[in-house]
C-alpha cells in the first residue's frame, strides 16, 4: 500500500472555488432510472450519488436539456421545474456527504428514436442516419429494449442557434438545483459531436465546413454555459477525440482536437475530460497526443477509459493528467477511493441491472465494510 503522502491519487487538486481532496472522479454513466411520468430524478437516485461523494468530483449522468434532446428511456431531465427540484434533492444529498457534484448537459442529436420523441424525428448537423447504432426504448408492451436510432433531419441555422439557448437555460437551470457546476457531453457521437467530426457534418452553412465552422456550435455552446454560471471554472467540456461511438469519426482528429482544447483554453473552462477509446480494439491515443493536449490547454485535464489504479498514478506522475475518472468501478463499489487508498479488491458490477432496475444493481452494493 502507497504512503498517502507520495500517492498521487490522494493529493488535493483545485479546480476553480473548489478544492478537490482527490484526484479521483466518478464520471457520468447513464443508468435509467427516473421516475415515470416525466422522467424526474428521485430519491433512489440522492441516495445513490451520496453512497459516492468520496469522489473527488462526480459528474451526473446524461441529462437531457429539452424535449428533442433525450435518447434513451427513463434518462433525467433538467428543463422542467420537477426536474429541477428533483435534481436540488440531489445535490443536497451530495453535499450533505461532503462531496461534489458537476451536472452533465446532454443533446443526443440524432441518437434516439421517435418513440422517445413524440413521434418527432431527432436532429443532427446533417440528415445522416447513424447506421447500427441502438437506443435504450420504453416498448410498446411496456419492456424496456434497445432498437436502431431513427433517420433524423438537419437543423437549419436557426435551430441550431436556439439549441445554444437551450444549453444555456439548462446551465442556469443547473446553478438553480445546487449543482457545482455544468459538463457539456461534446462527446461519443452525441449532437456537440455530430457538429465537430468531419464525417458527420456536411453542412454548408457557418457550422460546416472549415474545420473553425464545424467547431463553432462547441464554442457557442460553451460561452453560453460559461454566462450562465457566470464562471468559466464550473464549466467542464467532455471530448472523445478518437472514439467512433455512435458513427462519429473525423479525419484528421489530432488535428480537430489540439484546436478545440485551444478554443476552450480561450474561453477559460474549468477542464476538459477526455473519454479516451475503451472497447477491444479500439484505437489507442499515443501519450504524444495527450502532451500535446495539455500543451494547447492550461486548465485542468480529466482522462477516462478502463483506468486501473496503477495506470491512473502513471498518467499523474507523467503530468499530462491532472485527474482520472473511473466509470464501470464505481457501479459496484461506492466507496471507491476508500478501496484504491488500501488497495482492496474491487466488487464487479451486475451488468443485467446496469439500465432502467430499481435498486438492485444501484444501491445495494455494499461498501468495503460490510462487504468484509
Amino acid at each position: 500500500m502507497m504512503s498517502e503522502l507520495r500517492d498521487p491519487l490522494f493529493q488535493s487538486h483545485v479546480l476553480g472555488g473548489l478544492t478537490l481532496p482527490n484526484r479521483i472522479v466518478m464520471p457520468p454513466m447513464t443508468r435509467s432510472r427516473a421516475s415515470q411520468p416525466g422522467d424526474i430524478p428521485n430519491a433512489l437516485m440522492a441516495e445513490y450519488y451520496a453512497q459516492r461523494a468520496s469522489a473527488g468530483l462526480i459528474v451526473s449522468e446524461g441529462t437531457w436539456i429539452s424535449p428533442l434532446g433525450k435518447g434513451y428511456a427513463w434518462t433525467p431531465g433538467i428543463h422542467t421545474c420537477a426536474q429541477v427540484e428533483g435534481w436540488r434533492a440531489i445535490t443536497r444529498a451530495v453535499h450533505g456527504a461532503g462531496g461534489r457534484i458537476f451536472a452533465q448537459l446532454w443533446h443526443v442529436g440524432r441518437l434516439s428514436h421517435v418513440r422517445l420523441l413524440d413521434g418527432q424525428s431527432p436532429v443532427s448537423s446533417s440528415a445522416l442516419q447513424a447506421e447500427g447504432v441502438k437506443v435504450y426504448v420504453d416498448g410498446a408492451d411496456g419492456q424496456p429494449g434497445f432498437v436502431q436510432a431513427s433517420a433524423p433531419r438537419a437543423l437549419s441555422t436557426d435551430e441550431v442557434r436556439g439549441i445554444v439557448e437551450e444549453f444555456r437555460q439548462a446551465a442556469r437551470n443547473a446553478m438553480e438545483a445546487g449543482f457545482d457546476g455544468v459538463e457539456l457531453h461534446a462527446a461519443n457521437g452525441y449532437l456537440v459531436n455530430q457538429f465537430i467530426d468531419s464525417n458527420a457534418n456536411h453542412r454548408t452553412d457557418a457550422y460546416g465546413g472549415s474545420l473553425e465552422n464545424r467547431l463553432r456550435f462547441l464554442a457557442e455552446v460553451t460561452q453560453a454555459l460559461v454566462e450562465a454560471t457566470g464562471d468559466p471554472a464550473r464549466v467542464g467540456i467532455r471530448l472523445a477525440p478518437l472514439t467512433t461511438l455512435n458513427g462519429c469519426a473525423d479525419a484528421d482528429p489530432e488535428t480537430t482536437y489540439l484546436a478545440a482544447a485551444r478554443t476552450l483554453g480561450e474561453i477559460g473552462v474549468g477542464y476538459i475530460h477526455i473519454a479516451e477509446a475503451d472497447w477491444e480494439d479500439a484505437p489507442h491515443m499515443p501519450d504524444t497526443f495527450k502532451q500535446k493536449l495539455r500543451a494547447a490547454f492550461p486548465g485542468t485535464l480529466i482522462y477516462a477509459g478502463k483506468y486501473t489504479a496503477e495506470r491512473a498514478r502513471a498518467a499523474l506522475d507523467a503530468g499530462w493528467a491532472d485527474l482520472i475518472a473511473f466509470g464501470r468501478p464505481f457501479v459496484a463499489n461506492p466507496d471507491l477511493p476508500q478501496r484504491l487508498r488500501i488497495g482492496a479488491p474491487l466488487a464487479p458490477h451486475d451488468r443485467t441491472t446496469l439500465f432502467g432496475c430499481d435498486a438492485r444493481g444501484f444501491t445495494d452494493y455494499p461498501r468495503l465494510a460490510t462487504a468484509a
